[in-house]
């Protein structure tokens, strides 16, 4: 009995940290209509800060009103006015990848400013020593802090949103704003005021839990901590205090009972108690019941310009010729980079096809990646040592699971719709890494032994496919570059098709697409099988550029990253996916270690060179941060910019005539790959600014004499102009107009 009581009292406390946490998300979520996916990092970077407070000397108390009561405020508000006030009429993706943006850009931030590998502890309220024993069960003061803060929050919140007027104002700024203007209110005050309050209580959940959770503060685990209160928040639909306040005390009570009551030394229970939070979450999302379809379709800002076939084709070829003629320039290290970038372009084209054409979201993708990964390292591995290789019948077999795992995992989900979707995508991948990816005993099924990720890694070899070998670096990278190019045409075919305009209409309308006989199960299960399959052989293919990959490789976080650099570059483009395949694979990677190497090699700069690697990693953040101001990508603007200078065909020509002079320099040695690549990216970002001013020149100096001080200012240089278009004499071209003599008190004016 003592041990259920005291597993209770702990599950209690537990669920009363995750009510605090998820109680901020409902605060946010009812006053902007934006899911806070950087909650958990927020709560972090509170509890370093207070942790850093503690170890100036700062007195508990002190510390903790710094950070809650002035820090989180500012850090929530600051939020809402630089970011979150500009992303309305976005899409749900756009509104998702930008607080995965501040997600990944605090952790970033936390993990430049405070060093990973240093251990850091937060101590417990009064001491681990003050303690009160009620039947037998020891209860600290710090757990009876917890319980009654939450307990308080949640009393709180239900009186602000149900008995003042200042709860009203708050849920109308997310249903009506203009409304709410009409009545004399400010929304935007309003929704910063409850960011304000979120961030508050994020920070405080994050400094509550830290203690109870054994006091090590790492800012990955922490974050992945507090996003367990997910499942809560949605157990009140993010709507309701009092369910959020019972959902948060069933999932810690839950979460403290596996491991009361499961075997301790099994590995199973340790993961199952992990994954516990998200298993919650996937089954809630499933079980409550949803909003209705929404009859209208949704104009958002995002623009896309889905490509021919037959320009697909084109672009197709000249990018396999042109990653072949910079292959020339690489070493083999930088060859076997470039491959993984495209290995990752090509499951970011399941991001494309799944979120850009049907408007379903997927938070996981590397989760499909690790499946087909699995399978066809156990399934078509031949051969052993250095002489092992994958064969086709390997990859092909992963490829169908991966779309069969996708195919069960939209089947429960496929009455949910943008965020609820997202969620149960990302409680997907959470419980594939938990539970799948860290299995590393040995089972036995049918007489058969084996061991999913045997030593917590697999080494997976290099393809074989008939005669084409792909151990040389060279020729998986152009292997990889043709296999996304063919995928790229298809998907083009695929938008233009009947298939494809079904799917234009789900994402434009659910409702009218259903009433005009459209089978919406059929098509998001298509889909989301498609989209797995091509992720699969993406994961496949980029494991095998690794060599050895284990649960790291296919992390939450690695998924957001890729999922966020497609929405930066125009996720319904195709040469988006490619642009932020290659920005995840290889961009911010490359630099970052070639950085290090800096550092290590110049030990008299290395605390720049180190800076300017955290510098990379947090300004990647801060353009996803950015999107919402530019939401169709970065791809469209430089398409449009390309567009616009078609006749400007000398500043093309001169271009591409650099380009061939740079090569051969780059070729010969004369500049190095890093000069010619950078001049290269230069160029490209450049040339429509140059082709602009071109045009602009060239209109002036061809503007029709009757169009003279219409389309331009009238100048003396214009008049001149126009004098001698007209054949006027030099004399007629100097009379001006002069103002009339004023008139003299008691003179007549004479008028003709």
């Amino acid at each position: 009995m003592t041990t259920f009581l005291t597993y209770t009292i702990l599950g209690l406390v537990l669920g009363a940290v995750y009510s605090i946490a998820a109680s901020g998300l409902v605060l946010t979520y009812n006053t902007s209509g934006i899911f806070n996916f950087a909650h958990g990092a927020q709560a972090m970077f509170g509890t370093f800060l207070y942790w850093q407070f503690t170890q100036w000397g700062w007195p508990t108390w002190l510390a903790l009103v710094a950070v809650v009561g002035v820090v989180g405020p500012m850090m929530g508000a600051a939020l809402h006015a630089a970011i979150m006030k500009g992303l309305r009429g976005t899409a749900d993706v756009t509104k998702i990848i930008v607080t995965v943006a501040v997600l990944l850009g605090t952790v970033y931030l936390a993990q430049w400013l405070w060093d990973p590998d240093e251990p850091y502890t937060v101590e417990m309220f009064f001491g681990a020593g003050s303690k009160i024993t009620i039947a037998g069960v020891v209860i600290r003061f710090h757990e009876i802090v917890c319980l009654v803060a939450a307990v308080a929050i949640a009393v709180g919140l239900r009186l602000l949103f149900t008995r003042t007027r200042m709860g009203v104002v708050m849920r109308g700024s997310v249903d009506d704003p203009d409304l709410l203007r009409l009545n004399g209110h400010d929304p935007e005050r309003a929704a910063m005021t409850a960011w304000a309050l979120g961030s508050t209580l994020a920070v405080l959940a994050g400094v509550l839990i830290v203690p109870i959770s054994g006091g090590g503060l790492d800012a990955n685990m922490l974050t992945l901590l507090v996003i367990d209160a997910f499942a809560a928040a949605m157990f009140g639909r993010l709507r309701s205090i009092p369910r959020t306040f019972v959902g948060a005390m069933v999932l810690g009570l839950i979460a403290n009972y596996v491991l009361a009551y499961l075997p301790s030394a099994s590995a199973i229970t340790g993961n199952l108690r992990v994954s516990l939070p998200m298993i919650l979450l996937f089954v809630v999302l499933v079980v409550l019941p949803q909003d209705r379809l929404r009859v209208a379709a949704v104009r958002t800002r995002e623009r896309y310009r889905p490509p021919s076939v037959r320009s697909a084709a084109v672009w197709a070829l000249v990018l396999v010729g042109v990653v072949f003629l910079y292959s020339l320039l690489l070493t083999d290290g930088g060859v076997t980079t470039l491959a993984l970038g495209m290995t990752f372009a090509i499951i970011a084209l399941s991001l494309t096809v799944l979120t850009g054409y049907a408007g379903e979201l997927n938070l996981a993708p590397l989760s499909f990646a690790a499946v087909a990964t699995v399978v066809a390292y156990h399934f078509g591995v031949n051969g052993s040592g250095l002489a092992a290789r994958l064969g086709i019948d390997g990859i092909v077999l992963g490829v169908a699971v991966a779309a069969l795992v996708g195919g069960l995992v939209a089947l429960p989900a496929v009455r949910l719709r943008g965020l609820y979707l997202a969620l149960a995508t990302l409680a997907f991948g959470e419980f594939l890494s938990n539970m799948v990816l860290r299995d590393t005993t040995e089972h036995e099924w049918f007489g058969v032994a084996f061991t999913l990720f045997p030593d917590g890694s697999l080494v997976v070899p290099p393809p074989k496919v008939g005669p084409l070998d792909l151990r040389d670096g060279r020729t998986f990278l152009l292997t990889a570059t043709v296999l996304f190019a063919l995928i790229a045409i298809g998907l083009a075919a695929l938008r233009g098709s009947g298939y494809g305009r079904r799917l234009a209409a789900m994402k434009d309308s659910p409702a009218a697409s259903a009433m005009l006989g459209q089978n919406l199960v059929r098509l998001k299960l298509s889909v989301f099988m498609l989209s797995a399959a091509i992720a699969g052989l993406g994961g496949v293919l980029m494991s095998a550029a690794t060599g050895t990959v284990a649960q790291e490789n296919f992390t939450f976080i690695g998924s957001l990253s890729l999922l966020m650099l497609v929405v930066v570059a125009g996720i319904g483009y195709l040469s988006g996916a490619l642009f932020g395949g290659l920005m995840a694979g290889v961009g911010s990677a490359v630099l970052v270690a070639t950085f290090s190497d800096l550092a290590l090699s110049h030990e008299g700069l290395s605390d720049v060179y180190g800076a300017l690697g955290n510098l990379v990693l947090v300004g990647t953040a801060l353009v996803g941060m950015g999107v919402g101001k530019n939401p169709s990508g970065v791809v469209h603007d430089i398409a449009d910019g390309y567009r616009a200078i078609r006749t400007a065909r000398p500043v093309l020509y001169g271009a591409g005539a650099l380009g061939v002079v740079l090569y051969v320099l780059a070729v010969t040695g004369v500049v190095n790959v890093w000069t010619f690549s950078l001049v290269a990216i230069c160029v490209v970002f450049v040339l429509p600014v140059v082709g602009r001013m071109y045009l602009d020149e060239g209109k002036n100096r061809a503007t029709p004499p009757e169009l003279l001080g219409v389309d331009e200012p009238y100048t003396d240089e214009l008049r001149a102009r126009l004098d001698r278009e007209l054949g006027l004499p030099a004399t007629v071209r100097a009379v001006r107009f002069a103002e009339p003599a004023p008139v003299e008190k008691g003179e007549a004016s004479v008028t003709a």
